[in-house]
């Protein structure tokens, strides 16, 4: 097994809460969970709304404060830069969240983002922000046209498709999914899912996927942790989870989903496993 990419131990998050006029307290939404995400895997947490899935994805994108516990990245503790986050863990984890319009601004156009996010990012060529705009837009399936569109202009799954370019076109080492299909109709879910996979077998990159469908779950994942109330309580290889689910939480959760078998779902997890291991 490789080295971690990402490393929690004992992490317990929250949010804000503002008490009296001038006073704020957090209130702990995630205790005291621990994982590891490895190079080009995909770790998948699942679980009720509430139960902390979302949370744990925002701490580690910084968009939280940590109240107790360690996260490491590529062997650096996070909490040695204080507040601060340096400009190179933004790029190297990046974000596609359910809604594009947190990525997509409706103003400007798709060119426009991308340019941007390479321009802060160190990437003061224009030929080569022009270049990786080109091929990032081509990675996830759209046309080079797609770059002078607005978001308005977009489906809903090419809006999506444009918000993963954007996570893409830096290059990241993990992409944090928080519900990045459910806003999706089925078959631009499966669409999404697809190209995830074949992302990842082309880059290399760890995913965090967060969502609540089990169905998507058992297709993209290779580890699934599952959630309640803000407690990890089971993690597992994907087809052991599902297969023998050892938590009561867990069993009740998949009691309740009805049964899917995505199609090529064994042969795509084969493949990437492969593709790790070479």
């Amino acid at each position: 097994m490789s080295t971690p990419l990402l490393e929690v131990r004992g992490l317990s998050a929250g949010y804000e809460q503002k008490v009296g006029l001038f006073r704020r307290r957090v209130v702990p939404a995630v205790r005291d969970i621990s994982f590891d995400i490895h190079p080009g895997e995909t770790l998948a947490f699942v679980g009720e709304s509430g139960s902390g899935k979302s949370t744990t994805g925002r701490a580690i994108l910084r968009l939280l404060p940590t109240l107790a516990g360690s996260i490491r990245f590529d062997g650096q503790d996070l909490a040695e830069w204080g507040e601060r986050t340096p400009l190179a863990y933004r790029r190297q984890v990046q974000a596609v969240f359910q809604d594009p319009s947190a990525s997509l601004n409706p103003r400007h156009l798709i060119s426009h983002t991308l340019d941007t996010a390479l321009e802060r990012h160190g990437h003061r060529d224009r030929r080569d922000r022009r270049d990786r705009m080109v091929e990032a837009i081509e990675l996830v399936g759209l046309g080079v046209e797609h770059l002078d569109r607005f978001p308005v202009e977009m489906s809903g799954g090419q809006q999506q498709r444009a918000a993963i370019a954007r996570a893409l076109v830096l290059e990241p080492r993990l992409v944090v999914c928080d519900e990045a299909v459910s806003a999706l109709d089925l078959s631009t879910q499966g669409q999404i899912i697809n190209l995830l996979a074949d992302l990842q077998q082309k880059t290399g990159v760890s995913y965090l996927f967060i969502a609540h469908d089990l169905a998507l779950v058992r297709h993209i994942a290779d580890r699934v942790g599952v959630m309640s109330q803000g407690d990890l309580v089971e993690l597992a290889e994907t087809e052991e989870l599902f297969e023998s689910p050892q938590d009561a939480y867990t069993r009740r959760l998949l009691a309740a989903t009805p049964a899917s078998h995505p199609a090529g779902r064994e042969e795509r997890r084969l493949q990437r496993k492969t593709i790790r291991t070479a």
